[in-house]
């Protein structure tokens, strides 16, 4: 099993910033991507950021030049920097890591537990 454990999330003004982690730990050979997503209340789960094995990064254009993602390899961990929050940014975030379990297996995805971020106007 694994588990992904958030943290980082509050209550912060406009225009201030928060920095999320998520870190994996359980039965990990190898993590591929790892991605941030986040939920609204009355509104779908979407893609924020996300990374790959390599570093390479995807964001979603409402918080492109604001929020950078990125990872440490050697700690199973993702980060999310987001600076310049706006209200509109208040949502559950929840991190997400494709796991392989042994060398030669398919990866699964997980999903951490949520943290609440809220941005009071």
């Amino acid at each position: 099993q694994v588990q992904l454990v958030e943290s980082g999330g509050g209550l912060v003004q406009a225009g201030g910033s928060l920095r999320l982690a998520c870190a994996a730990s359980g039965s990990i050979v190898r993590i591929n991507g790892m991605g941030w997503y986040r939920q609204a209340p009355g509104k779908q789960r979407e893609l924020v950021a996300a990374t790959t094995r390599g570093g390479s990064t995807n964001y979603a254009d409402s918080v492109k030049g604001r929020f950078t993602i990125s990872r440490d390899n050697a700690k199973n961990t993702v980060y999310l920097q987001m600076n310049s929050l706006k209200p509109e940014d208040t949502a559950v975030y929840y991190c997400n890591a494709d796991v392989a379990h042994s060398y030669y297996s398919a990866t699964y995805p997980y999903w951490g537990q949520g943290t609440q971020v809220t941005v009071s106007s």
